[in-house]
Formats: structure tokens, sequence, C-alpha cells
């Protein structure tokens, strides 16, 4: 296996991770969408938001 090969491995994020990049990309407008899913995601993109600026809080309070 080439150096390459195992880098871009590591960094794969695999279908969990790559979830997160979707959530937060414009829409396809050419995909069917309804209000059940937009919500969906919108209280996804709230509750990541959220999460990030807990750890970041507790990192900064804990070390700082």
């Amino acid at each position: 296996m080439s150096e390459n090969k195992k880098v871009k491995g590591f960094f794969q994020l695999g279908e969990f991770g790559n979830y997160f990049t979707r959530v937060f990309q414009k829409p396809d407008p050419n995909q069917k969408s309804n209000i059940n899913l937009r919500m969906m995601h919108g209280i996804n993109k709230i509750s990541i938001v959220v999460f990030l600026l807990a750890i970041i809080f507790w990192v900064v309070k804990r070390f700082i």
C-alpha cells in the first residue's frame, strides 16, 4: 500500500462523518425535499453547533 493511500484512508470520514459535511451544504435543487426533512436537518444543525460550543467552552474552562 502506498503512502498516499494510507494518508487518504486515515482521513476518510466514513458514512457518519460525511453526514456532517452534507448537513451544512446547500440543498440540491434537483433532489426532492419536504418540510419534515428540512426541519430535521435544521434541528441537527442547531444541535451540532451547540455541542461544539459546549466542547469549546468546557476545554477553555478546564485548561485556562
